[in-house]
């Protein structure tokens, strides 16, 4: 049997068709331990700073706030509104990354990871900042944007795993012609 890229260049050998598994790519794997270890990084900067991030910018927070309850924005969003929208969005990318780091198999272990970071932040916030405080609320809005990166992760993943499956199929069908 004749291969076409040893036609091509000679001396390459075939690949094994039958009998051995070809290796596995690990770049998504690598990828997204590089993400999550970044960007944990810069979710640890954000919550274990000895002042909140917000921390002399409230006036201007609701100066902004004003502006845009002047131009349509419901009054009922205010100040808590933000901050909960800001920790669901912090938490997203994380949640994102564990979904891609974590083998298919054991993605539904993201669902406890990621409130459990949560609350081990909210802890050590609570007990080791002084100028910080730790809520229940930063809890679920914490778990909400990690369970909202989680599943955007799971999608993505079972949308590419669909598109590799077709490809090989075509590619099996094409040899097989």
């Amino acid at each position: 049997m004749s291969d076409a890229p040893t036609q091509v260049l000679p001396g390459l050998r075939a690949p094994a068709t039958r009998g051995t598994r070809p290796p596995k790519s690990h770049l998504r794997a690598w990828l997204a331990w590089l993400g999550l270890l970044a960007y944990g990084a810069v979710v640890l900067a954000a919550t274990m700073s000895p002042t909140p991030l917000d921390s002399g910018y409230r006036g201007a927070i609701d100066k902004v706030l004003a502006v845009l309850h002047r131009n349509g924005l419901p009054t009922r969003i205010d100040y808590p509104e933000v901050e909960f929208g800001a920790n669901v969005l912090m938490f997203i990318p994380l949640g994102f990354f564990i979904g891609l780091v974590l083998p298919r198999i054991a993605v539904w272990a993201g669902i406890f990871v990621v409130p459990a970071l949560s609350g081990a932040i909210e802890f050590i916030q609570g007990q080791l900042l002084a100028e910080r405080f730790s809520t229940l609320q930063d809890v679920l809005a914490n778990s909400l944007g990690g369970w909202t990166g989680l599943l955007i992760a799971m999608i993505i993943r079972a949308v590419v795993h669909a598109r590799d499956e077709k490809v090989v199929a075509r590619a099996l069908w094409e040899i097989r012609r």
